[in-house]
């Protein structure tokens, strides 16, 4: 078992990592009937795309004895109405730190096929961009 979510009411829910025993909340946004005062579960799906593509980059930057630390990504995400379903993710992904032209080509590889990209529905629309310093 990976975690354990429970539901609190008024469209809020609380999730623990079972191993860590970390916590976060998730609320409704309020263009859907909630608070709109923590993540929503279609915004962690965004979050942890990022999240994966660093991963997956600081994966290769270990393999190749670089540092990304400090390296972010700015997430934005689109909802589509009818069905109300995730139709776009905006990722910009800023390295604070120069990188070489080969190294450019590992990332952007490694961003495009971490585990959560490959694994979302492929109607939706992934914008990625790379900025460089």
């Amino acid at each position: 078992m990976i975690s354990k979510v429970i539901y609190r009411g008024d469209l809020r829910t609380e999730a623990v990592h079972t191993r860590s025993e970390e916590w976060l909340i998730t609320d409704a946004p309020k263009d859907n009937q909630g608070k709109g005062e923590a993540f929503s579960p279609t915004d962690l799906i965004a979050t942890a795309l990022a999240s994966c593509i660093l991963t997956i980059m600081g994966i290769v930057a270990k393999r190749t004895k670089q540092n990304l630390e400090g390296t972010y990504i700015e997430v934005e995400k689109k909802m589509n109405s009818n069905p109300r379903i995730i139709g776009e993710i905006s990722l910009n992904i800023y390295f604070v730190t120069r990188i070489k032209k080969e190294d450019k080509i590992r990332y952007e590889r490694a961003a495009k096929t971490c585990p959560v990209s490959l694994s979302l529905n492929p109607k939706i629309n992934k914008i990625i961009k790379f900025i460089y310093l």
